[in-house]
């Protein structure tokens, strides 16, 4: 299944993980780990933010993407099922 992550740092988590190299170690380890097909990152809310959308059909994996990003940088996440226009168009066709 498709999902989509989405997190944010919070600003004082994310100042000091900008300049002790944190944020970029564990962005990176989760690129890497989900393989990600798209990641992008930006400012939400005032604070650092990403999107990264991903494969994965074992939910039991999900902890192990999820607590680095808790643990590392104080982050608050989401995770959503996504859709492409095809997946969308063959869902509504029957």
């Amino acid at each position: 299944m498709r999902l989509m992550m989405t997190f944010t740092i919070p600003v004082e988590r994310g100042n000091e993980g900008a300049k002790d190299g944190t944020i970029l170690k564990a962005i990176e380890n989760l690129v890497k780990e989900t393989n990600a097909e798209a990641s992008y990152f930006t400012v939400m809310d005032g604070q650092r933010a990403g999107y990264v959308v991903f494969e994965e059909n074992d939910q039991a994996r999900l902890p192990q993407l999820n607590e680095p990003l808790f643990a590392a940088l104080d982050a608050a996440i989401d995770i959503v099922p996504v859709l492409t226009l095809d997946d969308l168009k063959r869902g509504l066709s029957g």
